[in-house]
Parts: structure tokens; C-alpha cells; sequence
């Protein structure tokens, strides 16, 4: 079975590393997976496809530093009609997009995976989305929380939705030096990994800090992303006092070492396609604090493997940290939980054996 994966490009998000799993997975199933990249120049997505090198994925790459370009949907149907894949799979608006307008008119099977709840698709977005559906075999959902939004929200139908969770069997490799801030031992570490954007809620982790502090002062919180809130968060900390406790220090060389250094991994989010900073934050055996939203619940069970706090409430993140710091016992024991149920539910292993399962289903129903 040749499988082509089409995905536009601009960095390494939750959906690129959810590919850099599955793709040499599939690979290893005896699935031709390949991948056809649309490039955002302007937004570096070197790193992606030097990553998909190393694994031994072949790929092509298009640029897509537009929207809406028709010229490209020519040139994603010349690609896959050089070597036709049985299977199209396609990956957000985009992809989906060039993708379908790409299928048309060949024997291709077409698969869509939904890796996010963002509130634009609820928007004019959604009655695309409809219509790119009509072609599709079938549409995967990365959580069953997904699956319910793209049902009831985006109006995707129910027949054609299956649910695949992510999988990752490791934290994120080094490829550099940890970076970030040298902070004594024993300080503790309030980690947060994510874009500074609305969606992952870091000003309500800046508002909990005073009163965490009051508690711990010497607390501090590290939020390992890049984005265009850096000035407003910054300015946020300032105004509430804590800018000296507040770290952003953007892209480092190793995450998985703030992971294992964290006391507790904080995740304030307002809505969650799934959250891999969740899943890595329990490969390494940290407690989580997180939003009780979208698909959270799914990833963190309440008080088995963290604590799960309603969202834009700073007080309810700031009693649940400290709750966690004022007993370190119970913070190993939620992060020992935390490991085990990474392995048991959220392997990659178990992702691509669904992934397969699904190819099937949909060659079967293209057939028909």
C-alpha cells in the first residue's frame, strides 16, 4: 500500500511531531508512506524535513507561502499522479484543500485526520470543511473529544469519524545544550511548554505565580515557546510583580531536561486538539496541572496522574500547584502514574496499528 501524507509546513508543532512518529511506524508495517510537504518559507520548516531525513521518510516539498494559491493545486496533483497512491492523507484546511482538489479524478482513497478544536473551524471554515468531507473515506480524530466537536460543531458526519489517539513512545531529543535560565537546585520549577498564543492560556499560569509565591517564593516559571505574545506576557509579569520569577527564554536544545527538572508542568489551556506537552510531561514522570478542557480529560485522569483545574481560573491553578509543591510525595506519585498510563495507552506502537486499520477501512469503503 502506497500511503502520500500532505501537511503544509512551517515549523515543528504537535501535528509535525505526530508525523515524525507515525510515518517511519507505517514504514515499518510495510506501508509505503511518503510525504508531500507546502512550505511556509518565511515560517522555517528546515527543521521538519531534516527531522523526516533521519528517519528514513522520502518527501517532497512545494511552496506554499499563501493561502489560497490555484496554481498549487496543479502542481499537488502532478506529484501524486507521478507515482498514484492507493491512499491521500491529509493533514488541517490546507492539506485537505489541495489534497481533495488533487484526488479528483483518481483511484485514490482519501483519509483527513482533525488534529485540532481551534474556534475558527466553528466559523464560515466549517461549511468547507462539509464539502471537503463528501470525498473523504474517512476523517480521524485525535481524541474522542475531537471526534464529538467535529460531529456536533463542525458537522462532519458520524459514519465516517474515527478516533486515534497520538503516540509517543519518548520525550522530545536533544539537539542542543538545555538552555534557558541556571537556576539553583532546589528551586522549584513551574514548567509550561507551548506557543505564547491565546489558546495556551500562559497569562493565567503568570496571574497563579503571586499567589503560588506567597506560599514558595522562590518558585519559578519557565514557559518554553516562541510567539507573538512574548511583549504582552512580559509586560503581564511586570505589572503583577513577578517578572523576576518568570522565564521565556523560546526555543532550547533540550526540553525533555526542563521536563525531568520540573516540579510541576502547568497547562492552562482554553481548548486542546490533544497537547503533546501533556504526553511528554508523563513519559517523564512529572505531575501535570492542567485546564479541564477538550481533550485534556482524556490525556490526564484527575487525581490519578495530575490535577485538572476549570479554565481562566488562576486561583484554582495557584491551589492546585501549591497543593502539589506542599507535598512532593503525592506530586512522584501522580508523576509515576502519569508514566504508566503514557506507555500503556499512548504508545506509538498502538497509534500506527490503528493508522493501518483505518488505511484498510477506507480502501474498503473507496472500493465499494
Amino acid at each position: 500500500m502506497r500511503a502520500l501524507h500532505v501537511h503544509r509546513i512551517g515549523g515543528i508543532g504537535g501535528s509535525e511531531r505526530h508525523l515524525l512518529a507515525l510515518l517511519p511506524a507505517l514504514r515499518e508495517r510495510g506501508i509505503d508512506a511518503r510525504f508531500l510537504g507546502l512550505d511556509v518559507p518565511q515560517l522555517a520548516p528546515e527543521p521538519f524535513y531534516e527531522a523526516l531525513a533521519e528517519r528514513g521518510v522520502p518527501f517532497e516539498r512545494l511552496p506554499c507561502p499563501r493561502d489560497v494559491d490555484p496554481l498549487l493545486a496543479r502542481r499537488v496533483r502532478a506529484v501524486a499522479r507521478r507515482e498514484p497512491p492507493d491512499l491521500l492523507h491529509t493533514h488541517l484546511i490546507h492539506a485537505d484543500l489541495y489534497g481533495a482538489l488533487a484526488a479528483l479524478g483518481t483511484q485514490a482513497a482519501l483519509v483527513s485526520t482533525k488534529h485540532n478544536d481551534d474556534p475558527f473551524r466553528s466559523g464560515r471554515v466549517r461549511h468547507l470543511e462539509r464539502l471537503l468531507t463528501r470525498r473523504a473515506a474517512l476523517v480521524l480524530c485525535i481524541t474522542e473529544a475531537l471526534a464529538t466537536f467535529n460531529r456536533d460543531v463542525v458537522g462532519l458526519p458520524a459514519e465516517k469519524l474515527r478516533v486515534v489517539h497520538y503516540g509517543l513512545d519518548e520525550p522530545p531529543a536533544a539537539w542542543g545544550p538545555h538552555g534557558g535560565p541556571e537556576l539553583p537546585e532546589g528551586v522549584p520549577v513551574l514548567l509550561a511548554v507551548g506557543r505564547l498564543v491565546r489558546q495556551k492560556g500562559i497569562d493565567i499560569a503568570i496571574q497563579a505565580l503571586p499567589r503560588i509565591c506567597e506560599r514558595h517564593p522562590e518558585s519559578r516559571l519557565v514557559v518554553l515557546g516562541e510567539g507573538p505574545l512574548h511583549e504582552e506576557l512580559t509586560a503581564l509579569a511586570r505589572a503583577l510583580g513577578v517578572d523576576d520569577a518568570v522565564s521565556m527564554p523560546g526555543r532550547v536544545g533540550d526540553v525533555a531536561w526542563w521536563y525531568r527538572r520540573a516540579s510541576v508542568v502547568v497547562h492552562p489551556a482554553r481548548w486542546e486538539g490533544f497537547g503533546l506537552a501533556l504526553l511528554e510531561a508523563m513519559l517523564c514522570a512529572r505531575p501535570v496541572v492542567a485546564s479541564s478542557v477538550s481533550a485534556v480529560p482524556e490525556i490526564v485522569v484527575d487525581g490519578e496522574t495530575g490535577i485538572l483545574v476549570p479554565p481562566d481560573d488562576p486561583d484554582a491553578l495557584a491551589d492546585a500547584v501549591v497543593g502539589l509543591l506542599d507535598e512532593p510525595a503525592r506530586a512522584a506519585g501522580l508523576g509515576a502514574a502519569g508514566l504508566a498510563r503514557a506507555r500503556r495507552e499512548f504508545s506509538v506502537s498502538r497509534m500506527a496499528d490503528r493508522t493501518v486499520e483505518a488505511y484498510e477501512e477506507a480502501l474498503a469503503s473507496a472500493r465499494r
